[in-house]
């Protein structure tokens, strides 16, 4: 009677241990692929920070505006498709709550800096166009009289 018993359950068993393999599978496959997407935006991002560091390096380790903007501009569109990616994907890939607003935070940030910088390099361009600024746009000063006073 229990041979009977349990060979009428062992379908069940089978099927209860294909299911939890499957849903334990499916979900190391989901965090692999959302681990996989979220890498290649973060080696576009890692890039273009070392790039960052390089030009802040070549200047004394302040950040030139010129140099600067267009990658800036490359990392806040990067970071925003990163984060829409992790809305998007929140569930599917178990994203806490914590770091998506810490990431949007800093996402937040990155385009403030990447506004300040590119209008700073407008107004540097407009004024290099503009004979150069600086000291050498002001007006000649006043003559001195010649002869004696």
């Amino acid at each position: 009677m229990a041979k009977a018993m349990i060979a009428s359950i062992r379908p069940i068993f089978l099927f209860a241990g294909f299911f939890l393999a499957f849903s334990a599978f499916s979900g190391g496959a989901r965090a692999q692929v959302c681990n996989e997407d979220l890498a290649v935006f973060g080696k576009q991002r890692n890039s273009e920070i070392e790039s960052l560091n390089s030009i802040s390096k070549a200047h004394d380790n302040k950040l030139d505006p010129i140099a600067a903007c267009p990658h800036l501009r490359k990392m806040k569109e990067i970071e925003a498709k990163m984060a829409a990616y992790m809305v998007k994907n929140k569930d599917w890939c178990n994203i806490p709550d914590d770091f998506l607003n810490n990431f949007k935070a800093n996402s937040e940030r990155t385009t403030k800096i990447a506004e300040q910088a590119c209008a700073l390099a407008a107004k540097a361009k407009q004024m290099q166009q503009n004979g150069g600024g600086g000291i050498g746009n002001l007006p000649p000063p006043p003559k001195l009289p010649a002869g004696p006073l």
